[in-house]
Order: structure tokens, then C-alpha cells, then sequence
């Protein structure tokens, strides 16, 4: 049990910290407190004032890193925590690599891949450069495969390769949208078995957003050649995208022409490719090194006469504080370069002849609360504008000043920066990331996302789960007389949301908003409104209802180009469902009765406590760290609707058995064997099975060494509750700790409790 050094670092920090960063012996027992990671940290950073000052302050230079971690002002990128000071030494979170037109330069991209991914980083690739399918191989006299069999072969790479336990392997996939394999890339995903360790984007040009407006078709264009072949209408095109996007979440728009626009160095070479969450579109072999001011924390309490807010428990942001913070922060980014460890020489070549930051936000949610300002408003536009704004203008003049005493970065001459008469030290400053699980050690909100949800589970001794509450939340409910016992009950009820909550004032309705209570028109106004102050791009994910509709994903499309975005991630509520297992085919809910699962009118017809001989199940295939698990689910049917099954189920199914096929090392089957049969005794005597699976999701952390295999009941039944069953409302529980659901934030799928992500 590691012991707490700094106060302000919360319990579930402190359990992510110690999963995730901390060092550990070779037993894998903790052997490093928050407070020395910190130090650690800091210590090697400063390091890098000697290159240029020979007698640099070097402790007081670490003491202000130090200063602002245990306060929990600022965090870098997680690579940074994890490795400064340590041998790996590798601490940049994203990279992107080139794909050339080439068996040897395929396979030196996908051996880069492996060697960045084992480091900790992050991958990003563009396959534009790669000749269509069935286009001519000269050197054998056969034809070309096409990128997307390739981006197999990288995504099988991918899966061999283990972060040291520590991350993931993630990737972006990127094709323009003028490749003549656009229409097979755009369904690359649609079996969700396929390249599962990719996101996948589609470099939209000007030229096809021009024809996009005019109704018009766009050239294709063979990148061995440069020779246009085809043509495709471009309204079709884009719904195709939107189609596939409303079911999967993917693939996402990364307007290419607008991000070569800003370049600083064009001389240097073009974007063709973003890291995994988009964020960061970056030059062939760059990398980048982020981090994230948390905005919380530099707020201060007022008294009544000071606030401006108008609302009790008034605060407001200690610009002062944040300019330092902010100074302090570019400095310690600017270091990491020079005490980064590459992983490939080329890499490490661009990346100190452009030296590109990203310094980004966490915690903007928080502080709207704080500040009584609506997330989805006028006026929460307006504070991301303000916000952004300082802390660019502010980290800019910071890199000016660097420059002066360290010089600019060497690819200067010649760049966008040159022509404006910028001497600067850095080609990006600003970016705003994605802060999964360094805001979970700041205990605070992701990026510039809205919360997902005014209420939290922690996992505690014995599997309990308690709900973790906003403290501020429950203080202002207090002070403001809308407080009861029985309110937290009601929020969870109400799905985390305080909408149509009418015990509560519809002022704080509007403030305390989460990510479904928005429109998405304000989600998109409000990624518009950081990039108008990020170097960069930004990570943000584009929440849609699950009543939402392709017409109204297009309609995101559109605002977000001419609002001025780099690209956008669309994720609507109930979408991508089964994607995190395999999956046979399960059809969807079509029932007609009020918005009900059609079953539940018919419970009492189906209740039985025996089952006849002969009953209709669905095998989900489930991987587990053990190998791959089988949850079988027999539903109760009338005889007469046995014709076809797939469609009788979505209305006149009802779920009343279940059991396990487990992989082949399970232990405890007999254990295994008892819950099913008692879940099964429970669902033929009329229980819902949304509570079997209640139970089964709060139990999992208590079944030890089968907790795999146990997890593997819950996601399948997850999958054919969701599904069949109607219920889009259900989330898939996180596949390492198997109990809270994930959530789409950010632009990445990530688990709220134990800090899993996709990416």
C-alpha cells in the first residue's frame, strides 16, 4: 500500500499512480511515493538548463517544477511521468511515421512502430502514399493489395507488441479522401473484429468540401502516378462517411488542407498524418511532448462584494498564478526535448529542428462550474476564448524569450514564423490534448470536454462501489436549499444528469451540465473556440444522442469546417456497442411500445420456471487475458415465432438462460458453472436482466483469479442488452477492471475508474 505524501492527491489518484507510474520492484511492489515520482521528474528535466548556461540555478529550477506537480498546476504527457529519470528515458506521448510506396519501407515502418510502441508512445500514419488495390506492381509483375491489407499487417503488429504494462499500443490511420481506395477505407472498420488498435480519420481536402458545396463529383487520384483515374460524386461520399460514423463513432474528418495552411514549415515538409487522438498533426518522423494546465487550480475563492459570478461559493482565476504556471510550464516542455532519449534517429532530428510543444488545458469543465457559467452557452464560449487565448499569448512570449537566450529552433529560416518576424523557440506552443488519466491524477475534469457525469464509482475493499460526488457539487446544492438524502439517488437514476430534475433550480441546472445534456452545436462551437488559440489542433469528442441521425452527423461535419476546426470525432450515444469484443451478429431493437423493450410487455406471458427442450441462443465470443471465452444466451420464445429467429427476437424475446463456455485455463469452473445456473434460476422467475447483470458487475472484482472469465459473462451480456434487449443507454464495463463503463472522451474510449484507455 503506498503511503500518502501530498494531501491534495486523492484516493483514486493515488490507485491510478500506482497502476500506471509509479516504480516498482521486481516483485511488482510499489517502491516510489507521488512525491518522489514528482521529483524524479523534475529533478531530470532541469537537467537541461546546463546545455545552456553552464552555471544554471539548476535546484531552484527543479524546485519550480516540483512546486507546480505537487500542486497539481500542471502535468506533462504521461511517457514524461512514467520515464524521466529512469533507463527507458523515452518521453514523448505521440509520433507520427511515414508510409512509403515500398515493401522495405512498409516493413521499416511497421519495425518503427514497435520499437515506438514498446517506449510508450503513440502512432500516427498516413497510407496515402501506398498504390490502390489492384494497381500494378512493376518489380513482380502482379498487382497491389491496397493500403487497408497493410493497415492489417500494422495492427497485427500492434497487438504482439505490450507496453511494458504500462500503455497500450494505439494508432491513426489516415487516407485522403482522393485515394481511389476512400470507399473500402471508410468501411475499413465496419467489422468490428478488424484493425482494432487504429482510430481511423479521413484527410478531407478543400477541393472536396468545394465539391461537397456544389453537388459536384472529385478526382481520384493514383499516388504512384499522380494521375487522376476516376471520379466520385462528393455528397455520396460524405454520407457514406456519416453513415458509418453514426454506427461506429469512425472514422473521423481531419481537414488536411486547413492544417497545412498553418504549417510553420512548409519547407521542412507537408502534414499528411495526426497522432492516435488527432490532436497533433505533425510532420513525417516528428514527435511532440504535451502537457496540461489544470484551470481548477488556478481559481480562488472570492467574497460576495469580489464575485462577478453571482452565485454562492464564488470563485474566480488567479491570472497571475496562471501566467507563471504557464511560463514555467513551456520552459519544462522545451527541456524535454533536449532530455528526451528517440527511439530512431530521424526522429529525433525533426523533432529538435522544429522543437514542437503542446501545451494544452484540463479541468475547463470544473471551472465553469466553479465560475457559475453554462458549458453549452454564450457565455462558456466566450471563457474557453479568454482562457485560451492568455495561455497561448503568454506560452508564446515565453518561447520568444527562450529564443533570445537559447536561440530559435533551427528549422526557422524559412518558416511561417520567419516571414512574420517571429523569433521564436518553438514551431507549436499550444495543442489541447487528451488528459485521460494525468486529470485523473489532478482529480479533475479531461481537456476541454464537459464531465460525462455528475457521479463517479470508486472501487473499494471486497468489490463495494462507492459514488463519488462533485464535492463542490454537494455544497452548492447545501447553500442553495436543494439538498435532500435522497438526491444523489435520483442523479444516478437520471443517468449522472441533473436535467428534468424539477427539485432542482433551473440555474444550476444549466451550469452543472454533462456531456448528453449538451447540444451538439455548442460541442462543436466549443472545439471551434480552442483551436481559434491552438497552434495545433484539438481533442475533443463530438457527443450525439442516440436518437441522433446521419443528416445530423453531416450537419457537425459542416459547422465544424467553417468554424475553422482541423478535424472532428463524432460519437453517438448506443454506437460502437460491440466493439471492444467480437461479435456475431445481433440485430437491433425495433420495438414499438412506448420506447419500452418490446419484452417487458410480455413478461408476465414468458415467466416459466422450466424451459422446453428446444430454445434460440446467441454465442458472443469474448477474448480474455486467458485465451477466448464463449457466453452463450438462451432466450424463451413463442413456438409459432420460431420462423425466423433473428427477427422474432427484437420483439418477442425474452432472455431466461445463460451460460459460460470458458477458455481453456480457467480456474474454478465449478464456481463459474453456480453463477450462471443462479443467474439463469433468477431470469426464468421473472427477474430483469439488466439486475442480473447489476449483480454480475458489481461482484466481478470478488471472483480473484477467474475475474477474466467472469468479465467475459458481463460483456456479453452487456452486448445482447444493449442490443437486443433496447436498452442504448447500457455501457460496455472497462475490459481490465470489468466494472465501470467506459465513456467516449476526448476522442478515445476510457474507463473513468482504473484509467484503462483505447489509446
Amino acid at each position: 500500500m503506498i503511503q500518502r505524501s501530498d494531501h491534495s492527491i486523492s484516493e483514486n489518484a493515488l490507485r491510478v499512480l500506482a497502476k500506471r507510474y509509479l516504480a516498482k520492484d521486481e516483485a511488482g511492489v510499489v517502491i516510489e511515493t507521488p512525491e518522489a515520482l514528482f521529483r524524479r521528474v523534475a529533478q531530470n528535466i532541469a537537467q537541461a538548463e546546463r546545455l545552456y548556461d553552464a552555471g544554471a540555478d539548476i535546484a531552484a529550477v527543479e524546485e519550480e517544477f516540483y512546486r507546480l506537480f505537487s500542486e497539481l498546476k500542471f502535468l506533462p504527457n504521461s511517457p514524461t511521468l512514467m520515464n524521466a529519470g529512469r533507463d527507458l528515458q523515452q518521453l514523448s506521448a505521440c509520433f507520427v511515421l511515414p508510409v512509403e510506396d515500398s515493401m522495405e519501407g512498409i516493413f521499416d515502418a511497421i519495425k518503427h512502430t514497435a520499437i515506438i510502441h514498446k517506449t510508450g508512445g503513440g502512432t500516427g500514419f498516413s497510407f496515402s502514399r501506398l498504390r490502390p488495390k489492384n494497381d500494378l506492381v512493376r518489380t513482380t509483375g502482379g498487382v497491389a493489395s491496397g493500403p487497408i491489407s497493410f493497415m492489417k499487417v500494422f495492427n497485427h503488429a500492434t497487438e504482439a507488441v505490450k507496453q511494458g504494462g504500462t500503455r497500450r499500443g494505439a494508432n491513426m490511420g489516415i487516407l485522403r479522401v482522393d485515394h481511389p481506395d476512400i470507399l473500402e477505407f471508410i468501411r475499413c472498420k465496419e467489422d468490428t473484429r478488424e484493425i482494432t488498435n487504429f482510430n481511423i480519420s479521413v484527410a478531407v481536402t478543400d477541393a472536396f468540401m468545394e465539391a461537397f458545396e456544389k453537388g459536384g463529383d472529385y478526382g481520384l487520384i493514383n499516388p504512384r502516378t499522380g494521375e487522376r483515374v476516376g471520379t466520385l460524386p462528393a455528397c455520396e461520399v460524405l454520407d457514406r462517411i456519416a453513415v458509418q460514423a453514426h454506427k461506429t463513432g469512425e472514422p473521423g474528418l481531419f481537414f488536411i488542407d486547413r492544417a497545412n495552411e498553418v504549417n510553420p514549415t512548409p519547407h521542412a515538409g507537408i502534414i499528411e498524418a495526426t497522432n492516435p487522438c488527432g490532436e497533433q498533426p505533425l510532420l513525417p518522423y516528428e514527435s511532440c511532448n504535451l502537457g496540461s494546465i489544470n484551470l481548477e487550480r488556478h481559481l480562488v475563492e472570492v467574497d460576495t462584494l469580489e464575485s462577478v459570478a453571482g452565485a454562492s461559493g464564488q470563485y474566480r482565476l488567479d491570472w497571475a498564478a496562471l501566467e507563471k504556471s504557464v511560463r514555467t510550464a513551456v520552459r519544462f516542455l522545451d527541456n524535454v526535448i533536449d532530455m528526451n532519449r528517440y527511439p530512431i534517429e530521424e526522429i529525433e532530428r525533426i523533432t529538435k529542428a522544429n522543437r514542437k510543444i503542446g501545451l494544452g488545458v484540463m479541468g475547463f469543465a470544473r471551472m465553469l462550474f466553479k465560475l457559475a457559467i453554462p458549458y453549452g452557452s454564450e457565455r462558456g464560449i466566450e471563457a474557453a476564448k479568454t482562457v485560451m487565448n492568455f495561455i497561448r499569448e503568454t506560452g508564446c512570449d515565453e518561447s520568444v524569450k527562450l529564443a533570445e537566450r537559447r536561440g530559435v529552433y533551427p528549422n526557422w529560416k524559412g518558416s511561417l514564423h520567419e516571414k512574420r518576424g517571429e523569433k521564436i523557440r518553438n514551431a507549436y506552443v499550444t495543442t489541447v490534448a487528451p488528459t485521460g488519466t494525468i486529470s485523473m491524477i489532478a482529480d479533475t475534469s479531461g481537456g476541454c470536454e464537459p464531465e460525462f457525469s455528475l457521479i463517479w464509482y470508486k472501487n473499494v475493499l471486497d468489490g463495494e462501489r462507492l459514488p463519488y460526488v462533485l464535492d463542490y457539487f454537494i455544497e452548492v446544492a447545501k447553500k442553495e436549499g436543494f439538498w435532500s438524502d435522497d438526491l444523489l439517488d435520483q442523479i444516478v437514476k437520471n443517468h449522472g444528469s441533473l436535467q428534468g430534475l424539477s427539485s432542482i433550480p433551473e440555474k444550476w441546472r444549466e451550469i452543472f451540465v454533462v456531456s448528453h445534456d449538451i447540444a451538439p452545436e455548442w460541442h462543436v462551437r466549443m472545439q471551434a473556440a480552442f483551436q481559434s488559440f491552438s497552434d495545433s489542433a484539438v481533442s475533443k469528442t463530438i457527443n450525439l444522442p442516440s436518437s441522433a441521425t446521419v443528416e445530423e452527423v453531416k450537419k457537425a461535419y459542416l459547422l465544424a469546417y467553417r468554424l475553422g476546426c482541423k478535424g472532428i470525432t463524432v460519437y453517438r450515444d448506443g454506437a460502437r456497442v460491440d466493439q471492444v469484443m467480437n461479435v456475431g451478429v445481433i440485430p437491433q431493437n425495433t420495438s414499438d411500445n412506448g420506447g419500452m423493450p418490446a419484452t417487458e410487455s410480455k413478461k408476465e406471458d414468458l415467466m416459466t420456471s422450466e424451459l422446453p427442450d428446444l430454445i434460440p441462443e446467441l454465442r458472443i465470443k469474448v477474448k480474455t487475458k486467458r485465451g477466448n471465452s464463449y457466453v452463450h444466451v438462451g432466450f424463451l420464445i413463442k413456438e409459432e415465432s420460431m420462423g425466423d429467429i433473428f427477427e422474432t427476437l427484437r420483439s418477442d424475446g425474452s432472455i431466461r438462460e445463460l451460460f459460460l463456455s470458458p477458455s481453456p485455463h480457467v480456474k474454478n469452473r465449478e464456481l463459474l458453472d453456480m453463477v450462471c445456473r443462479l443467474g439463469s434460476k433468477l431470469l426464468r422467475a421473472g427477474s430483469p436482466i439488466e439486475e442480473v447483470l447489476e449483480q454480475l458487475v458489481k461482484s466481478n472484482d470478488q471472483f480473484g483469479d477467474i475475474s477474466s472469465d467472469a468479465y467475459a459473462l458481463v460483456k456479453g451480456l452487456t452486448t445482447v442488452v444493449s442490443r437486443v434487449q433496447g436498452a442504448t443507454t447500457m455501457q460496455l464495463p472497462c475490459p481490465e477492471c470489468g466494472v465501470s463503463p467506459l465513456r467516449m472522451q476526448e476522442g478515445c474510449l476510457l474507463c473513468g475508474s482504473c484509467s484503462w484507455t483505447k489509446c
